[in-house]
């Protein structure tokens, strides 16, 4: 099989570059022959590199250690889950099914556009596939999957022979998040390939109004779902099984996927403003080519070795190579824009700073200002290194003290920007629509102050910024419940519905607004989650026999037993302690400490106790020296588990968003003349 994959990529490699060729030429010479050609070949690109993954995948289930990438990555008694993981588990595999999920999108675009947009799409698909070229080259001439396994011999020849076992998948890659958080960012990552591909189709033809906007923009709200949902996905990953306590460590390929989200969270409401207005047509642009560019610039920074990380592979010649592939395309594309900038004048003027257009410009601003400070942090080490020859490193303090006052001030705009009017917004609709939440808010604040275990002091502080969060959330949550529950109500009294039928009559009928509100709603339950970080605490290095007994705060944990597992693929140690809280028997914990028999890598699997108040977090770290008794670690998390369920609202607003509105159904009695007007206004379209 491992011949068929070769095969495979060598032929997409042909047909690839046949569809830029013929997709290019067939547009020059108006040939539709030539042009749905080119269309159909990037189809072929995608079933080629499909050949190619299944044969990996095969390779990989059936244990071929000649194949060196499977030797490296997997072994006999690996799970055969894991061993499908294993595909994406190294530099090769992730890099072939990064290329394969861009033909699978390039695929889909081809064929639901092949009767639409006839003067860009040619363009699209030479856009698409000379990505997916350049991942083919790689494939095939630098880190090829399907190398056989050998020893390099002295005098330049190698020796092939086949393993007798694997050498195994990381042992941190073994958890069931690893099956499916790394596909996440990768549909993510390559799924702002498509509207990077129709802006520049837009640039080409000077086709430059709303019609390459509206036909991206749920492709870019796909992209943004799935990468999003990978970063969740990931944090959850590192809180169970990093064994550190947290889930987000500000490390440099956890930056790389936050940034063409931020990007991309900017451009899915700076679209709004040139649907509605004709305005900020440059910036769209702009957005779409930055949420690109940094996809290709987080691919690069796990593959470049610049950069220390737990996600990171292993230094790599591949890091050139993607580098001078960003700054062609960066060039490229920036060229287009400047010599297109005639086309691009905006239909409309600001007439407010309050006004609806403005708070939508505002986030855009403050949303790019977080970008780049978590590049500049980012990068900083590996600037630093390159002109002093000494690596500084940036830590966790700088990003917090950064980004954390920018996140609650996004949360403000999150409540403030839906609600203003287009325009300007009144001074009475400014009252209608906030004075309340800001009295409810203030007044939480106030409680907070007096709150036992809050001191939001000094300025500038961790439990400072908790405290404004809180305020802020509790603005904003009153602002959108007010929302659904006017809008619900003027539909149950036209309409002659319940008001659960009316909250979701009401949501059905406009997605995309009411949708966005339950987005901004998980963003409220996030900020919750986040707050709560500062105030744990831990227990650290904490030695304690069987019997014996150790506490934190409310909690006592004792440990009623020791025992040792051995499976075929990892030798555990696992600990049975009994969790006491005021008293009371409230949990029994199993935290484990595993040695992986391939690499005799240690790993931790922590237990934990999850509440809506606080998590409980254990962590055995092994025997002492001489075996009598065990080491543990012990945090307690407040409020995380409102992180966890604030994606999952997250991911449930996007996906309502990106429904077609329901139409409209006759009422089942006529409206009462008094809520007329507050029907229409509550159902406008944003």
């Amino acid at each position: 099989m491992a011949q068929v994959g070769q095969f495979a990529l060598a032929l997409a490699f042909v047909v690839t570059a046949y569809s830029i060729i013929a997709s290019l030429i067939g547009i020059r010479l108006r040939n539709d022959k030539l042009i749905a050609s080119g269309r159909n070949a990037a189809v072929g690109t995608f079933l080629c590199i499909t050949l190619a993954i299944g044969a990996l995948g095969y390779v990989f289930v059936q244990s071929d250690f000649s194949v060196a990438y499977v030797a490296e990555h997997s072994n006999r008694d690996l799970p055969l889950y894991f061993k499908i993981a294993s595909i994406w588990g190294g530099q090769e595999g992730s890099l072939l099914f990064w290329g394969w999920l861009l033909t699978v999108y390039s695929a889909l675009v081809v064929i639901q556009n092949r009767k639409r947009h006839s003067s860009m799409m040619p363009y699209v698909t030479a856009v698409l596939m000379t990505t997916s070229l350049f991942f083919t080259t790689m494939h095939l001439f630098t880190v090829n999957p399907f190398q056989l396994s050998g020893v390099a011999m002295p005098d330049g020849t190698q020796n092939l022979f086949t393993p007798r076992d694997g050498a195994g998948l990381n042992p941190l890659l073994q958890d069931w998040l690893m099956v499916i958080h790394p596909p996440m960012l990768y549909l993510g990552f390559v799924g702002f390939a498509i509207p990077f591909a129709f802006a520049m189709a837009a640039l080409i033809t000077k086709q430059l109004g709303d019609t390459w906007i509206r036909t991206t923009r749920r492709w870019t709200m796909i992209a943004w779902f799935f990468l999003g949902t990978g970063i969740m996905l990931g944090g959850n990953w590192a809180y169970h099984e990093l064994g550190w306590g947290g889930f987000w460590a500000w490390d440099p390929v956890e930056n790389a996927s936050l940034m063409p989200w931020l990007i991309g969270t900017a451009f899915l409401h700076s679209v709004m403003v040139q649907e509605k207005k004709g305005m900020l047509k440059v910036w769209n642009i702009i957005l779409v080519i930055m949420a690109y560019i940094m996809s290709l610039v987080g691919t690069w920074l796990t593959r470049s070795g610049i950069v220390n990380s737990v996600h990171a592979f292993a230094s790599s010649p591949i890091g050139n190579y993607f580098l001078a592939f960003i700054l062609i395309g960066l060039s490229g594309a920036l060229y287009l824009l400047f010599d297109r900038l005639p086309y691009l004048k905006s239909d409309n003027e600001m007439e407010s700073m309050v006004s609806r257009e403005s708070s939508f410009l505002f986030n855009n601003l403050i949303l790019l200002a977080s970008c780049f400070a978590v590049f500049w942090g980012t990068m900083f080490p590996v600037l630093s290194e390159f002109v002093r020859g000494e690596k500084i490193t940036v830590g966790q303090p700088f990003f917090n003290r950064v980004n954390v006052p920018i996140a609650i001030f996004l949360l403000f705009l999150t409540g403030v920007g839906p609600l203003l009017a287009w325009r300007k917004a009144s001074t009475n609709s400014l009252k209608r629509n906030f004075l309340g939440a800001a009295v409810a808010a203030l007044a939480v604040g106030a409680g907070l102050l007096i709150w036992p275990g809050i001191r939001p002091w000094p300025i500038g502080g961790g439990e400072f910024y908790a405290w404004c969060s809180f305020v802020m959330a509790t603005f904003v949550g009153i602002t959108i419940v007010r929302e659904f529950y006017k809008g619900a109500r003027a539909r149950a009294y036209g309409t002659g519905e319940n008001f659960l039928e009316g909250v979701v009559n009401l949501t059905l009928r406009n997605t995309r607004r009411y949708g966005g509100y339950i987005a901004h709603f998980a963003f409220v339950l996030l900020f919750i989650g986040w707050s709560g970080q500062a105030f744990k605490v831990d227990l650290p290095g904490i030695e304690a026999g069987i019997g014996e007994t150790f506490a934190l705060r409310q909690y006592v944990m004792r440990v009623d037993d020791l025992t040792v597992e051995k499976t075929p693929n990892y030798d555990s140690q696992k600990a049975v302690v009994s969790v006491f809280e005021n008293g009371k028997k409230v949990a029994t914990m199993l935290p484990e400490h595993r040695v992986y028999k391939p690499s005799q890598q240690p790993t931790t699997e922590v237990a934990m106790r999850s509440t809506l108040k606080e998590d409980l977090y254990l962590v055995f770290q092994g025997g002492n020296l001489d075996g009598s008794k065990a080491i543990f670690q012990v945090y307690l998390n407040p409020l995380t588990a409102w992180v966890w369920i604030g994606g999952v609202v997250l991911g449930l607003g996007t996906l309502i968003a990106l429904l077609p509105n329901k139409k409209s159904a006759p009422p089942k009695r006529s409206q009462k003349p008094a809520r007329v007007e507050e029907a229409k206004e509550v159902e406008s379209i944003s």
